[in-house]
């Protein structure tokens, strides 16, 4: 199972180094989040930190669409999905491994977007800033497990790229609430986020385990 799943993500990510579709449209769109966002509210050092949380994580949630969009897409060429499905490799290895594949693609845009937020917005933690670096892991990893999901549920719908965001933002609410309100603590240190750092890691335990559980229905639906 390592070995498929490894095989799988090294093939998504030499993909993705030769096109850099992806992570070139996530970054761009990203971008300009910032940038009007920085234009419209014009905030001050205080007001940038209580807006900050929802900004950033508002920003990579819609950018983190677009690769999610095209992680399975990519799978309808010449019929490899239907190899996977014929195979007998356990499904949950081709769900791992596309869901590290975007781990790693929305890390890449998180890495890259961060000075610019520090930048446009002069941020600067007043909680433990060391805290950020967890609720990054944990609510990048609450979107993109969701997001391959019902990505693969998507797939052979008329309208996936419509249908994604429809079944992704709804059930991503009480994640990104975590995420904001963490992030939003940690840079102003009103109040601390232990309880939803642990509020976060329950979602991420529980969605990855049904997802792991039902995947395998996904990907052999007709």
């Amino acid at each position: 199972m390592t070995s498929i799943i490894q095989a799988t993500l090294a093939k998504d990510l030499r993909l993705e180094w030769r096109s850099k579709d992806a992570i070139n449209s996530m970054l761009f769109f990203a971008l300009l989040v910032v940038v009007i966002f920085s234009f419209a509210f014009d905030p001050t050092a205080e007001e940038s930190r209580r807006i900050a949380g929802g900004l950033i994580w508002v920003a990579l949630l819609f950018a983190a669409v677009v690769a999610l969009n095209q992680t399975w897409a990519r799978e309808l060429r010449n019929q490899a999905l239907e190899a996977y499905r014929v195979s007998p490799a356990p499904a949950n290895s081709l769900f791992l491994a596309k869901a590290f594949g975007n781990f790693v693609f929305v890390a890449v845009l998180e890495l890259l977007m961060t000075p610019l937020f520090i930048v446009f917005y002069k941020l600067r933690a007043i909680g433990p800033a060391w805290q950020l670096i967890i609720v990054a892991v944990l609510g990048t990893w609450a979107l993109v497990v969701n997001g391959t999901f019902f990505g693969a549920m998507s797939l052979r719908t008329r309208n996936r790229e419509i249908m994604l965001p429809l079944l992704l933002f709804p059930i991503s609410i009480p994640a990104v609430l975590a995420m904001v309100t963490a992030t939003t603590n940690i840079l102003t240190g009103e109040s601390p986020a232990k309880f939803w750092i642990v509020l976060l890691a329950a979602y991420d335990l529980v969605f990855t385990t049904a997802c792991l559980l039902l995947f395998e229905t996904v990907l052999q639906a007709e």
